[in-house]
């Protein structure tokens, strides 16, 4: 079969789709998350085997934290299935409604987008979250995962695929690409023929560049994650240790983590070292500007390229700014529009960062690692769009909609 074909059994399957019932989407959804538990075995199986060739390759070990499978991710697949089961049908729901003075009443109505193509590097979970959310959204899915995870993702497209035969809809509604060749990818972002209506990309900087100057068909922006924390001089300094701590070591490889630390000036002489302390403490590399270094002779300089790296690792960059306007600034320079937090007791400096950072997700006094759909109820999430067309933020099952017009009259003719 040919990644063509892909395309038209996926339009098949989509039309369908967009026509089941919310109750059959519902019993597909908790049997495909029982169909990954008993799949458990293979899944593992099948990921021992991508992360042996991974480390083969001696691919840095935030990678190879991200390609890992365990008992309690393969069971955290299945969760997130059924909490997507668990949400409103987004199909169907009447947006807004009213009446023309000519007594035409008019409604704006939530519908699939059709087919939708995800290209994604070496996370298997997204195989799950993608597929679930999809189906959710009355949309057929073509998936197409990074090499690296190759065989880790088919086996568990083989349990998705199990559990919608066994709900009586198409299996078609989900679909792998099955080569890791990279002129896939070119093929699908041609748009199969007329068959993908939208490509999600979730990677890397070099796989989003490629997609989003490839693509013939609409793109959700999913752009690296270059997230900041910044500790204002009204901050609580435990409270910001912790934050600080765990928005960049929880998860040093996911999109959320933050890769650099803003310190106000007014707060150094207090903050700065314990901050730099507790990260270095817990394995963290710090790069930092003069005033950095001088606090902690730990800290490595910091170059120009460093403020616009993402590291997905346990490295950090530091910068002491001169309060939260020189904060917005930097970030406005060096961020990707991601995540972005702030540490303070002042509302109306809290109020004015939350205002001027022009960011996917701005947050006050909370970790950047709640960029997260699941975190905002949403069950699971494709990825962070960080476009400002049509999606921004944690793209789930309503972002995975778009609408039509339905009008209703009574005879009515335009003079």
């Amino acid at each position: 079969m040919t990644i063509q074909d892909l395309g038209s059994k996926a339009r098949i399957a989509a039309k369908a789709l967009a026509q089941a019932p919310s109750e059959k989407k519902t019993a597909a959804l908790r049997a495909m998350a029982k169909s990954i538990r008993a799949a458990a075995k293979i899944i593992l199986a099948a990921n021992v085997r991508d992360l042996e060739a991974a480390k083969a390759k001696d691919l840095k070990s935030s990678f190879v934290d991200r390609l890992t499978l365990n008992p309690a991710r393969i069971e955290a697949m299945a969760v997130g299935l059924e909490e997507i089961a668990a949400l409103k049908d987004p199909v169907g729901r009447v947006q807004e409604k009213w009446q023309r003075p000519n007594g035409m009443e008019i409604s704006r109505i939530s519908v699939p987008i059709g087919v939708i193509g995800i290209i994604y590097e070496s996370r298997p979970n997204v195989t799950a979250d993608a597929g679930g959310l999809c189906l959710k959204s009355g949309n057929a899915a073509i998936l197409r995962g990074g090499s690296d995870g190759f065989e880790s993702s088919k086996a568990i497209i083989d349990a998705l695929r199990a559990g919608l035969k066994e709900a009586g809809l198409n299996e078609d509604a989900i679909q792998m690409v099955g080569t890791t060749d990279r002129a896939a990818v070119g093929e699908m972002l041609t748009g199969l023929g007329g068959t993908i209506d939208l490509i999600v990309p979730r990677g890397g900087k070099s796989l989003v560049a490629r997609v989003q100057t490839e693509a013939r068909v609409p793109v959700f922006s999913h752009l690296e994650g270059i997230c900041h924390v910044y500790v204002d001089r009204a901050a609580d300094l435990d409270m910001a240790k912790k934050i600080v701590l765990n928005a960049k070591m929880r998860r040093t490889g996911v999109c959320g983590s933050a890769e650099t630390i803003l310190i106000d000036k007014a707060a150094a002489a207090a903050d700065l070292k314990p901050i730099i302390r507790t990260l270095i403490d817990a394995g963290c590399e710090v790069r930092g500007d003069a005033a950095t270094q001088a606090a902690d002779p730990a800290v490595k300089p910091a170059s120009e390229e460093d403020w616009s790296t993402e590291y997905l690792d346990a490295i950090v960059s530091m910068k002491v700014v001169d309060g939260v306007d020189a904060a917005i600034a930097h970030i406005a320079k060096y961020g990707s529009q991601h995540t972005d937090s702030i540490i303070t007791n002042d509302e109306a400096t809290a109020e004015k960062f939350l205002r001027e950072v022009d960011s996917a997700i701005v947050l006050h006094n909370a970790s950047t690692q709640f960029a997260d759909g699941g975190e905002f109820g949403f069950g699971a999430e494709i990825g962070i769009a960080t476009g400002k067309m049509h999606a921004r933020g944690p793209v789930g099952v309503d972002q995975l909609t778009t609408f039509k017009y339905q009008i209703r009259g009574t005879g009515q003719t335009r003079p």
